[in-house]
């Protein structure tokens, strides 16, 4: 099979394969319309706002500003990832302040501490999504249009293309162009006769999946506003053996949609029934949890059976249309106050907040409001300290050394006074005001302190009282989040994966396949493809093209040369008989109807 360079003397390397001003008038609506893509114009507008307004719509509607905003958009998460936010750890929040006390009032102007509701995220995000749409809804638009029509016709001149073949062959050229026509539609190419030449496209998929994954993009911007307008979460530290309901009274802290009715709560509560927690005791991984689960028993609506879980960390409990998140433990020292008179003031646990996060040193603040002094006076205690899961006392310090119940002590001191819990203002129970209260004090005048294990109790100066450790319980924190749009996120993001494969590894192509009679009678095949883009497999598959159509078009011999074309000096026939020199600028040679063509050999391979 004889092959042709394709002719790319005059400026090939423009998107379609087009060879310059005055081939991309050839090829006319043959190399038009391989896209989609709307053609962007950088000009100027004239003065004038309807101008101007025309023209910001065009740079705004375009893939490269919805790209950059995109970029934006992923570049402005990255604060919300890295800063503690105030609408998800407030705690973590406030500890990240007091630490940076300079760059708090900077990141506050910004908003970097409520990232995704900040006015200029919201910028960003409304730009992208009227950016999307208006790009994408012309393009669906004309992508459809292409769908319902047919291939182009052929190019007059098919050598221009960037891959290109041609042979002779015996077979009618209407039997040709039917056998190219089965050959096309077998292997998926839409194909039907235009004039001389069967005209075929393949590759419709490069752009649904270009278009998918834009649509992608917008349903995953939908579901994150449906999720931050009716979303509803809220954290709750429960301790062992206690219970959670989905009442909005029920929560340490809850926030929601601007949309979200509260009284939508969906029934449904858990009971915290044990907690497990185990530790790498050695090697570079010491300290680091093993086991981390919560052993609960739920229930869905006000007399729905009970089921027992587990939550782990990245496996929550899904209940109700809700996630229940574990987040993370602690303990709680079981403590029983008497009072002066040897009544029981208080008893339970007293969940503390860790002030260590590695050992699990807990800050702890146990108030008793209702006590009386030995002379039946009523009065209020309060005790602070520290409790340590590991007390190591050879180190000289009071912190925790490893964060499971090796060693655990309660360090204590107590105070009496007013706890201004009856001023009608909220307190923060991991919180003691110790401003209008006295401490105790041991007869020497020194603070009064001490160290307690499991069973071990604090007599008060005075006869004021005492405490006693009683045990030690765990605590759990877990996250309560109620989001609809996440089903839809995670639609659009499975959406746009596949999207995005089909538009890098789908390629849009074209081929024509022209059967013509030539001067000599025989038929003259020319192949031709084009692509949206330079491909190094067109020509392969224009090559496997060939060699399919040439089992019903076989090539014919060579015809014999002409003795009186011959030079009688030479001997040899006159050169450039074909030669065309319709180009002033480049000699090319155009083989369609050449008579020196030779037999088709299908180990070859069109060439570009």
């Amino acid at each position: 099979m004889s092959t042709t360079d394709t002719d790319t003397a005059t400026g090939s390397g423009t998107e379609h394969g087009a060879a310059g001003p005055a081939d991309a008038r050839e090829l006319g609506a043959a190399g038009a319309q391989l896209s989609t893509a709307p053609a962007e114009d950088m000009s100027v507008p004239s003065m004038g706002p309807i101008g101007w307004a025309r023209w910001f719509w065009r740079q705004l509607t375009s893939m490269r500003v919805a790209l950059l905003l995109l970029f934006l958009l992923s570049l402005g998460a990255i604060p919300g990832s890295l800063i503690p936010q105030t609408g998800i750890d407030p705690v973590k929040a406030d500890n990240f302040k007091q630490r940076h006390e300079t760059l708090t009032p900077v990141y506050e102007k910004l908003g970097l501490f409520h990232v995704y509701s900040s006015v200029w995220f919201s910028a960003i995000y409304i730009l992208l999504f009227v950016s999307l749409i208006g790009c994408i809804v012309p393009r669906t638009w004309q992508f459809v249009g292409q769908l319902r029509s047919r291939p182009p016709g052929a190019p007059r001149r098919l050598t221009r293309l960037p891959a290109y073949t041609t042979w002779r062959t015996e077979a009618e050229p209407e039997q040709v162009r039917e056998a190219a026509q089965r050959i096309l539609r077998r292997r998926r190419f839409r194909a039907h006769t235009v004039g001389d030449a069967v005209a075929s496209e393949k590759g419709y998929l490069r752009e649904a999946g270009n278009l998918l994954f834009h649509i992608a993009l917008i349903v995953m911007l939908v579901a994150f506003a449906v999720g931050q307008l009716y979303k509803a979460e809220g954290g709750k530290l429960i301790v062992e053996g206690d219970g959670f309901a989905n009442n909005l009274t029920q929560y340490d802290d809850f926030k929601s949609g601007t949309l979200f009715d509260k009284n939508d709560l969906a029934p449904f509560g858990f009971t915290l029934d044990r907690f497990t927690a185990t530790y790498e005791r050695s090697g570079p991984q010491k300290r680091t949890p093993r086991t981390f689960r919560a052993d609960v028993t739920y229930w869905e609506g006000a007399d729905g059976k009970e089921h027992k879980t587990s939550i782990k960390v990245n496996e929550p409990l899904e209940v109700a249309g809700s996630k229940v998140y574990l987040l993370g433990h602690g303990y709680a020292p079981v403590v029983t106050v008497r009072d002066g008179q040897g009544r029981v003031a208080y008893r339970g646990a007293v969940a503390s907040l860790p002030i260590d996060g590695v050992n699990l040193t807990e800050n702890v603040v146990v108030k008793v409001p209702d006590y009386r002094d030995k002379n039946g006076k009523k009065d209020q205690l309060g005790f602070q300290g520290q409790f340590v899961p590991t007390l190591d006392l050879s180190t000289g310090t009071m912190f925790s050394q490893f964060p499971a119940l090796d060693n655990p002590a309660l360090i204590l001191t107590a105070y009496r006074g007013d706890l201004g819990v009856d001023g009608g203002i909220p307190q923060n129970v991991y919180q003691l005001d110790t401003s209008r209260m006295k401490q105790f004090k041991k007869s020497d005048g020194s603070p009064f302190a001490k160290v307690l294990r499991v069973g071990d109790s604090m007599k008060l100066p005075g006869g004021a009282g005492t405490l006693k450790l009683e045990g030690i319980k765990t605590w759990a924190t877990f996250q309560i989040s109620h989001r609809p749009g996440n089903d839809y996120a995670l639609v659009g993001a499975v959406a746009a994966l596949i999207g995005l494969a089909a538009s890098l590894f789908i390629q849009r192509r074209r081929v024509w396949i022209r059967a013509v009679t030539g001067d000599d009678g025989v038929t003259v095949v020319e192949m031709a493809g084009l692509g949206r883009s330079e491909s190094a497999k067109l020509p392969e598959e224009l090559a496997d093209l060939a060699v399919a159509l040439q089992s019903e078009a076989p090539p014919a011999p060579d015809p014999e040369p002409d003795p009186a074309s011959a030079d009688p000096e030479t001997g040899t026939a006159e050169a450039g008989t074909d030669t065309d020199t319709a180009d002033t600028d480049t000699a090319e040679t155009d083989t369609a109807g050449t008579d020196t063509a030779q037999p088709a050999d299908p180990s070859e391979g069109a060439r570009a």
